[in-house]
């Protein structure tokens, strides 16, 4: 038997003209809670997503990262799912009808904090699950009802496993960040996961960059879907202000400091492309003066959402981190991004230059380029589809000296003392002394291994005096004699003979 062939999807033009929220007609609570976020025009991707998926289609929707997203799925689920709201305190009336799969956890609990927001004054309850954290807070949640579930594909299956979860009442699945979802393999998670759900339901994907990949995964799992693309597939929003500098490796930190320094940024994103990289850059700018903490895989999950939180607070400056921060966290106000190495991935690239310059707000991408990097930035050229200039980096001429706290470790195992242990050599008499002996005669650098040396014993600065020679036998020689036989020298014992000798 032949498979229904299904009618090709159908595609909105990205020049729909920008609404106000006022227009949508949202429910009071919700418009409530919108005005309160101080929203009041939509981007492109929610004046055009957010009416589609009121009317209850399929939606493929493609966006540069940081363009609001979220709200343009998250508003109109809530506004359909009123419906169901109730005060009732049994778990029965409150089943699971919205999931949200997300890549990340830090992403996982962004996008729930902002479901929270827009539904906080309607009776909707939402949760979210992910890695990385003690299950049993999160099944004690889940036993109490939610009508939106928000959460990573791994441990959703563990609570699915688990029987702390139903979703056999589930009207809407989001596939948000779907293609980092598939870089990551989390397909066959996806697979069993959407097993579980009903066959009549409306499936939102959202991405940043449409693959082939998604596509056959979209063809898959939606139906007649609405295809939304509000900007050029593979693009960098054109608020970022983009260089890419030929820095040496050993000259990368001092690059970053002076521009931190030059351009007066108060925080920034600092991309590496491993985790020891990561954990080992945060520890040298540390200890160079800069307010810093890192966010790697290796992390613990509360140390990840700890990092975060200070970064977002402004307790810390710099957030060295690998690509695990670089889909889809929404961090404001964020003025530059530097990538210390250039990515292994060229789309990665757009991710982590997305984090600043959100909103339309602008923003500053550094990269520093090395000798090595010549086919990672042919990558990112046929990418973006434009010549990248690489700029030689000048630096200063009085470089500050970035290597004044302690022991400082990048790698290469590099020691420094104590300043106050240097003040006291320079300021020693021994040392005022062999400076005023010192002629243009001396050694190259000699000032400086003078400089490092201990005073010396006068005993070891005489001149050599031989003793003087005697027949007398010396004390400890005459003591160890006794009846001629030295001490430590041990007499033969007699044994008696079995045979006399012939």
């Amino acid at each position: 038997m032949t498979a229904p062939t299904l009618p090709p999807p159908t595609e909105l033009s990205s020049c729909t003209p920008i609404m106000a929220f006022a227009q949508l007609q949202l429910a009071a609570p919700l418009a409530r809670a919108v005005s309160e976020m101080g929203y009041t025009t939509m981007t492109p991707i929610q004046a055009q997503a957010i009416p589609v998926v009121l009317q209850g289609h399929d939606v493929m929707g493609a966006a540069q990262t940081g363009t609001g997203k979220t709200a343009a799925f998250a508003l109109p689920l809530l506004q359909r799912l009123l419906q169901y709201e109730n005060t009732s305190a049994s778990p029965a009336r409150h089943p699971v009808r919205a999931l949200v799969l997300l890549p990340t956890r830090e992403l996982a609990d962004q996008v729930a904090d902002q479901i929270k927001l827009y539904g906080k004054y309607t009776g909707l309850r939402s949760a979210v699950v992910f890695g990385g954290m003690d299950m049993k807070p999160q099944t004690a949640e889940l036993k109490k009802g939610v009508e939106i579930l928000v959460a990573t594909p791994g441990r959703l299956l563990d609570h699915i496993e688990a029987k702390n979860t139903v979703l056999n009442q589930v009207e809407y699945v989001v596939l948000d960040e779907a293609d980092r979802m598939l870089d990551i393999g989390f397909l066959p998670d996806l697979q069993r996961i959407l097993s579980f759900l009903p066959g009549k339901r409306t499936t939102l994907l959202f991405s940043a960059t449409f693959s082939p990949e998604i596509k056959r995964l979209a063809g898959s799992y939606l139906q007649n879907p609405v295809t939304i693309e509000v900007a050029r597939s593979n693009a960098a929003a054109s608020t970022v202000e983009q260089h890419f500098y030929s820095v040496g490796d050993d000259d990368k930190r001092h690059a970053l400091h002076q521009i931190l320094r030059q351009r007066t940024l108060k925080q920034a994103f600092v991309f590496v492309n491993s985790k020891l990289g990561c954990a080992r850059l945060a520890r040298s700018l540390e200890h160079e003066g800069l307010k810093t903490t890192a966010l790697h895989g290796d992390k613990s999950q509360d140390d990840r959402l700890k990092a975060l939180e200070s970064f977002k607070s402004g307790a810390v400056d710099l957030l060295v981190c690998t690509d695990v921060a670089a889909r889809g966290l929404d961090i404001k106000d964020v003025p530059a991004v530097f990538n210390f190495d250039i990515p292994y991935n060229a789309e990665d690239y757009i991710h982590r230059i997305g984090r600043t310059g959100r909103a339309g707000a602008e923003g500053l991408a550094v990269s520093f380029v090395s000798n090595t990097d010549a086919r990672l930035v042919s990558d990112i050229e046929k990418l973006l589809k434009t010549k990248i200039e690489i700029e030689a980096f000048e630096f200063e001429e009085n470089l500050p000296d970035i290597r004044r706290q302690g022991h400082i470790n990048d790698g290469r195992r590099m020691y420094r003392e104590d300043a106050s242990r240097r003040a006291d050599w320079a300021d020693s008499p021994q040392r005022m002394a062999r400076s005023s002996n010192s002629n243009s005669n001396s050694p190259p650098f000699a000032h400086h291994a003078a400089k490092y040396t201990t005073p010396c014993d006068p005993f070891f600065d005489k001149p050599y005096e031989p003793a003087a020679t005697s027949d007398a036998p010396l004390p400890w020689e005459s003591a160890a004699v006794h009846n001629g036989v030295r001490r430590n020298i041990k007499s033969k014992r007699l044994m008696p003979a079995l045979f006399k000798a012939a």
